[in-house]
């Protein structure tokens, strides 16, 4: 497609395409059931502030993939491509998994700029995504469902997020001949309870490519907490309370019966407008006017909420490929307690696991310290060798 085309429009007409309504009219028709999952719907060179300087060249794609609900979704991303020519086999992949930047559309990664509201992480991710690039990987950035394309956002649905970061693969390689079928899933945050999900059913997902690893630095978890912890009214919970509305908006996104403005106090309602409109710099300063005391109405339903994200937690998982865990000691949004918790489940379920622990590294800089640390365990899982495995006491 050609830059003509704005991001609201390409995203419509993708989306009839997935329905059966268009077609692009350089490709076959649609089947009656549509496009299969990972089928490249639209791609444009990327004018963006997510374009990765040391790549040949960045594209904005979209993409089909498979909604928290079981149905066929319209997905956006992007995908960077080395310079030079690619080794036998195809470039491998680095599909990343992004953290958390909010619930609306503004927030997808894809559509970052310099003064955009979600830029300053987001810019973080692109330069140690660049170092990925300059190495010879493809990079593949998932927007996730609902962030820039029609839907809602659910947050921390361990099998949406984990159907979107396999996907974009496929529909790498239907953008660039030039990509191969081995890659490496890898996620921050939001993205690391992703990477997680990816290493677990990931390659039963796509069995036509060849997952070799996956890397989780500092995921999230323990959301089936998060209701009764915001409903006590802790005085310590200011910081953390930012991250209320996007879980309940996921929530919802996953299971439109359930209303987030219905379960949140007038004095709290801000949250959610700014959840809705905004990114995470806009929910963090609503947040800041926000009684902590004040959340919850009386008839909100707790159970329900906590019922849901029970679902999403990371503890039953197994692992199907050598997966890598980082964490920061000085991380104070995922804690190195509950990250030691995941870690000794996920080794109790028979994970082939590595834990790295960093000291001083907070939520963010665990990117930057351990890069080394990471490259390294990719570059040995896809020589053929056995990374160290925490699971069995090294």
């Amino acid at each position: 497609m050609g830059n003509r085309y704005s991001r609201p429009v390409l995203a419509a007409f993708a989306l009839t395409t997935i329905l059966g309504v268009a077609s692009c009219a350089d490709s076959e028709p649609a089947a009656s059931a549509g496009p299969s999952a990972g089928a490249l719907i639209t791609h444009r060179p990327s004018t963006a502030a997510a374009v990765l300087p040391s790549a040949s060249r960045t594209e904005l794609v979209t993409y089909v993939s498979e909604g928290a609900d079981g149905q066929p979704i319209l997905v956006s991303g992007t995908v960077a491509i080395p310079r030079g020519e690619a080794p036998e086999g195809g470039w491998p992949v680095v599909s990343w998994a992004h953290g958390t930047t909010g619930v609306g559309d503004a927030c997808a990664p894809s559509a970052d700029t310099v003064d955009g509201p979600a830029h300053s992480y987001v810019a973080r991710t692109t330069a140690l995504l660049d170092r990925w690039v300059s190495e010879g990987y493809a990079v593949a950035q998932t927007d996730y469902e609902g962030l820039g394309t029609p839907g809602g956002h659910p947050y921390m649905n361990g099998e949406s997020a984990r159907n979107t970061v396999v996907d974009i693969v496929r529909a790498a390689r239907e953008l660039d001949p030039s990509i191969g079928t081995r890659w490496i899933a890898m996620g921050h945050s939001q993205g690391g309870h992703a990477a997680l999900f990816t290493a677990d059913g990931g390659q039963e997902r796509a069995p036509e490519l060849e997952l070799q690893a996956a890397v989780s630095f500092a995921p999230g978890s323990r959301t089936s907490d998060t209701a009764a912890y915001f409903a006590s009214g802790d005085p310590n919970m200011g910081q953390a309370l930012s991250f209320l509305p996007v879980l309940l908006l996921g929530a919802e996104a996953a299971d439109p019966s359930i209303s987030a403005e219905a379960m949140l106090t007038e004095s709290a309602l801000p949250l959610i407008r700014a959840a809705r409109s905004g990114c995470m710099d806009d929910v963090r300063a609503a947040a800041a006017t926000v009684p902590v005391d004040q959340v919850f109405t009386p008839e909100a339903d707790m159970g329900r909420i906590g019922e849901y994200f029970a679902t999403q937690e990371l503890e039953p998982l197994t692992s199907a490929v050598p997966t890598l865990v980082v964490q920061g000691t000085a991380d104070v949004l995922v804690s190195r307690p509950i990250t030691d918790r995941i870690v000794d489940a996920l080794c109790g379920n028979g994970a082939e696991l590595t834990y790295r622990v960093y000291d001083g590294a907070d939520h963010r800089g665990v990117l930057e310290t351990s890069f080394d640390d990471v490259q390294a365990f990719v570059d040995d899982v896809r020589a053929g060798g056995t990374p160290d495995t925490t699971c069995a006491g090294d």
